[in-house]
């Protein structure tokens, strides 16, 4: 009998979306940051929803401070709005917790939660708590809405051969703890889209080896990565860059005319954050291959 070690988390994705029923007409179905809802031709405003969920050994440790694993809970999803250039709007947080949770966790994780949605402009819309059985692990799940523009709109699916392949900031260094306090990249992305709209764009959650391969596949594209170019974050190796995760930095296409003058930009407005050039698109079947990123199931 085969199990989810045996085919990984995208394979299991793909096999699951196909036994329910899905919308005929997604502006854009699974597989991107977030799930899109038209509500016609006459709105300017598209919806964007998501839905994510952190497990206690799995995405936090269980001494983590619950402050920081609330702010980790909400801005996880306030980076896949990014992604999609969006904002976030409406959020609804489930807790699953062992009945011996103390009090003081439970209520500084909603400070966590808080302090995220103060920064991003959202609000808190309700949500559910459970029991889980003695010994069980914590679980903080959270949907959300939000919205885009519709001409801002991104999907990881619209790039073509070519295009250059940028991200900000640095990469490396999440597991000695770097994805307890990450900050969202959502104002990079608003002016990203207003002023240099990126072809396809997604945030880095399972690791640049895992992620940047789901983008070129989605656009119909190989890749060519430049190691040298990539950006390290400090003390961490091209391996912990290619493979740690959960950096929730953006990795988007653009044109490779567009690139000498967004740089130039980028610097003004954001020099304290680091935009690197790191490779490109190249036709499907051509390029080269990346092993290593998380997988949940692996």
């Amino acid at each position: 009998m085969k199990t989810l070690r045996d085919i990984g988390e995208d394979a299991l994705i793909a096999r699951l979306i196909r036994l329910a029923p899905c919308d005929a007409a997604p502006a854009a179905g699974p597989g991107d940051d977030c799930a899109v809802v038209d509500p016609g031709p006459a709105s300017g405003i598209l919806e964007l929803l998501k839905t994510d969920a952190l497990v206690a050994g799995v995405h936090f440790l269980p001494d983590s401070p619950a402050r920081e694993v609330g702010w980790k809970a909400a801005a996880r999803v306030v980076s896949d709005f990014a992604a999609m250039g969006g904002r976030p709007e409406r959020f609804l947080v489930t807790l699953a917790l062992p009945p011996d949770t103390p009090i003081s966790w439970a209520e500084d994780l909603y400070r966590g939660i808080g302090d995220c949605l103060k920064t991003h402009h959202a609000v808190l819309a309700g949500g559910e708590t459970s029991g889980v059985p003695q010994g069980s692990s914590a679980v903080v799940s959270i949907a959300a809405t939000g919205s885009v523009r519709r001409e801002h709109l991104i999907l990881r699916s619209t790039a073509k051969p070519g295009h250059a392949l940028l991200v900000t900031g640095t990469l490396g260094g999440s597991l000695a703890g770097k994805h307890l306090n990450f900050n969202p990249r959502i104002k990079e992305a608003n002016w990203l889209v207003s002023k240099f709209k990126p072809t396809a764009m997604m945030d880095l959650s399972d690791g640049l080896a895992k992620d940047l391969p789901r983008l070129a596949e989605a656009s119909g594209c190989g890749f060519v990565l430049d190691r040298a170019a990539l950006p390290l974050t400090a003390g961490c190796s091209i391996e912990q860059a290619l493979g740690d995760g959960e950096d929730f930095e953006l990795l988007f296409a653009i044109e490779p005319a567009r690139v000498t003058a967004l740089l130039a930009a980028w610097s003004g407005e954001f020099p304290n954050l680091a935009l690197s050039e790191i490779g490109r698109l190249v036709e499907t079947g051509q390029g080269e291959t990346l092993h290593g990123g998380w997988d949940h199931f692996g």
